[in-house]
């Protein structure tokens, strides 16, 4: 893989895991009645790259599942992400390949 390509997966798993862990606190933070995270800044999560991890702990904890902008967004974020990262990903590829 070039450093490109690395790069790309870095970015992806680390803004991944950072929407899961913060749909993860806001959903903890509901059950005790706490200050809550913005819903802005988890849909900003995952239009940053983080829809499949933002996805997954929306799945996985039944958080912000009733809300229709979550339950519309996220999944179709997580689809064009997974587009732009394969085209991103494979271009990465070739370009580098076809300079040496």
């Amino acid at each position: 893989m070039s450093i490109l390509q690395w790069l790309l997966c870095g970015y992806y798993l680390i803004v991944n895991l950072l929407a899961f862990a913060l749909f993860a606190a806001d959903k903890r933070r509901a059950v005790r009645h706490m200050w809550r995270i913005r819903e802005h800044t988890l849909l900003l999560t995952a239009f940053a790259g983080g829809a499949a991890g933002a996805l997954a702990a929306m799945l996985l904890f039944r958080h912000k599942t009733r809300k229709a902008k979550f339950v519309i967004i996220v999944p179709l974020l997580t689809l064009v992400h997974f587009v732009l990262a394969t085209v991103l990903f494979l271009r990465a590829g070739v370009s580098l390949l076809s300079l040496s």
